[in-house]
């Protein structure tokens, strides 16, 4: 320590650097860089640190991002929502993303957990993070941010942030060409959607905006039914239908969604609308047209294809 250096006159901050400095010489040509860069640095060296050789992946895009950076073969095990690619279906599943069971996902003894934001149910999430296993939550989002900011989170929880800067070009590229092509369509050819999540007992429960299907339906050229109306998913009255006027009615292929078109039609609201007189209703792969990963570009295009009858380049 310099002889000049008086630690009464010196302000807080300066002693406690230099205690640290002289606690941990190895560190300070990190330090030398500023305060900041110096924090920068030693969380990106912790994150690098994490042992993620037996990962457990939960959300569909979060895998599909993981097997995309090449580094598939560290995972262990995946949630239900986690089917592409198909080297995805061979590992065990530790149940739905919603609904896990912390027994299930600590049983395949995991170093780290990646899970896309709004998995649970809290109680379990508390748990597996109680467990002492590395977890990372990564950030939910609908549009071409969001799917390039799970990239960067994914690749530097598992250390790889080149290959994530990679993919994230690459990605961003292909986004920006789809949407561009779906932009082109006049507002006043663009078709109005109702997405419906549900459709059980007569009772309708569809897509407002800040979801993924209001995300990928105004990305793909069309306009939400329900736009600006409510946020969420919630029920809607036949009144409200009616005043949506959708064109057509999307429902996904997934377990529970086995209402047949003719009984969407048949509904008293649904029957009176533009949908109804040309019989249009829509079926799409939840999974790949909702999921917002590094396959929205194509999900994109297919959307579009299926509306418009395009045939994207």
């Amino acid at each position: 320590m310099s002889k000049s250096f008086d630690f009464r006159r010196a302000r807080p901050w300066e002693v406690a650097l230099t205690v640290f400095a002289l606690s941990a010489p190895l560190l300070l040509p990190l330090a030398a860089t500023g305060s900041n860069g110096f924090i920068r640095e030693a969380v990106a060296q912790e994150m690098q640190q994490v042992d993620s050789s037996k990962l457990v992946a939960i959300g569909g895009a979060v895998t599909e991002i993981v097997y995309a950076l090449g580094e598939g073969d560290r995972l262990v095990a995946r949630d239900s929502t986690s089917t592409f690619p198909e080297e995805a279906l061979k590992l065990p599943d530790v149940g739905y993303m919603r609904q896990l069971s912390p027994e299930g996902v600590i049983a395949v003894n995991p170093t780290a957990i990646l899970a896309v934001e709004g998995s649970g149910p809290p109680d379990a999430l508390a748990v597996l993070k109680s467990a002492g296993i590395p977890f990372e939550i990564v950030p939910e989002g609908y549009d071409r941010a969001a799917i390039l900011k799970k990239i960067d989170v994914v690749g530097k929880f598992l250390g790889v942030a080149d290959k994530a800067k990679e993919l994230e070009t690459t990605v961003a590229a292909d986004l920006d060409a789809a949407v561009a092509d779906a932009a082109k369509r006049p507002e006043s050819e663009r078709k109005r959607v109702l997405f419906i999540l549900s459709f059980q007992n007569g009772r309708v429960m569809a897509a407002g905006s800040h979801t993924a299907a209001d995300g990928i339906i105004g990305l793909a050229g069309a306009i939400n039914a329900t736009e600006g109306a409510f946020e969420g998913y919630k029920p809607l009255s036949d009144e409200a239908i009616i005043k949506a006027r959708p064109d057509v009615v999307m429902v996904m292929t997934r377990p529970g969604a086995g209402s047949s078109d003719e009984e969407i039609l048949a509904h008293p609201a649904i029957s009176v609308t533009p949908a109804a007189a040309s019989k249009a209703v829509l079926r799409m792969n939840s999974l790949h047209l909702l999921g917002f990963g590094p396959r929205t570009a194509s999900a994109i295009r297919d959307l579009n294809k299926e509306l418009y009858g395009n045939v994207s380049q």
